[in-house]
């Protein structure tokens, strides 16, 4: 018995295991699942399914009942693969248990398949990631790099299409992917009207670099420390190789040499992300001007910081205040939201 019951219509499988963030499974059903043509008719049917139908477990106190097995892969036009917090897929070693490569082994040749958050371990894991350019959630980038080193990992990315094959960062990225395949299968203004409907951006600035706190690992033994403590203190004024190494009474051909070592990047590199990183405070915390912001942290003009901030995140300072602002907020005048729809 067929498992999609609309024919014509885009077949999307969701492939769910133990472990599932509700939320994930949620993203495709409630984007895809509402995206209408100009007439209002459907153009995608959402199903779940499992290795195992039956009740699969959640990262919540509740279990969700999956009607669909495999066979549903056999029929997919999209396959989606959302994360699962419990590491039993893959193994350790990276290979895929039996019963999913079981599977994945009903995939039909020329199916689209995507991944959400860590749900492209499952992926990498089926070999279809080798040799390609892939994201997932940036907490697990060490890990998937050593179990997966023939992939070329971006980190810093929202998500990754490849073709036939997609990939997407944390949970909220599955949002951008999903609003991707619709813009890519039907074009900007279905894409655009299923993110009005879903009270989401329909493009974000930038990517996961904006989002992730990178703080320089301070050495348990310095003989730089006092000069980092001493910049610390003065990141808003011009400082010089030769004023750290003084703080130090070393030469500066000594203290630079071993300020690398010690740290792994160059004075002139840390202070830059130190800067950023201080940047990015007053951004959040404070309403200060971008020019007043570039005095304060050593950049010395505006130009300069935004430079350097699009440089190591990735997006421009006014859209990193826009996401990030302490007790930010929109208001958007809308119709009476449906399901999905708020």
């Amino acid at each position: 018995m067929a498992v999609f019951a609309r024919p014509g219509l885009h077949r999307v499988a969701v492939l769910v295991r133990h472990g599932l963030l509700p939320i994930e499974l949620g993203i495709p059903h409630c984007l895809m699942g509402r995206a209408w043509s100009a007439s209002g008719e459907p153009l995608y049917e959402v199903v779940t399914c499992a290795a195992a139908p039956g009740a699969i477990r959640t990262e919540g106190d509740f279990t969700i009942n999956v009607e669909h097995g495999p066979e549903a892969l056999a029929e997919a036009d999209t396959l989606i693969v959302p994360a699962a917090h419990e590491r039993d897929e893959p193994y350790d070693n990276g290979a895929m248990s039996p019963p999913l490569a079981e599977a994945f082994a009903r995939i039909r040749p020329g199916t689209r398949i995507a991944s959400i958050c860590t749900g492209a371990f499952v992926l990498a894991s089926a070999g279809l990631l080798d040799g390609k350019r892939a994201t997932t959630h940036w907490s697990a980038g060490a890990r998937f790099q050593r179990l997966f080193p023939s992939v070329e990992l971006d980190s810093d990315v929202l998500y990754v299409d490849e073709g036939s094959v997609l990939t997407s960062a944390g949970i909220a990225s599955g949002v951008d992917l999903c609003l991707h395949m619709i813009r890519r299968d039907h074009g900007s203004a279905v894409a655009n009207e299923v993110a009005r409907r879903t009270v989401v951006p329909p493009h974000r600035d930038g990517g996961q670099a904006q989002f992730i706190r990178r703080p320089v690992p301070e050495p348990r033994l310095s003989s730089t420390g006092t000069a980092r403590a001493w910049a610390l203190d003065h990141l808003q004024h011009p400082l010089t190789l030769k004023q750290l190494a003084d703080q130090e009474a070393m030469s500066v051909r000594t203290f630079t040499r071993r300020f690398r070592e010690e740290v792994g990047v160059s004075p002139q590199q840390w202070l830059t992300q130190q800067r950023v990183e201080r940047v990015r405070h007053l951004l959040e915390e404070s309403d200060l001007s971008v020019d007043q912001v570039a005095a304060r942290t050593g950049f010395g003009s505006a130009s300069t910081l935004r430079m350097h901030f699009q440089a190591s995140l990735g997006v421009s300072p006014t859209a990193y205040r826009r996401t990030f602002r302490t007790g930010s907020g929109g208001h958007v005048a809308a119709s009476p939201a449906a399901p999905c729809e708020g």
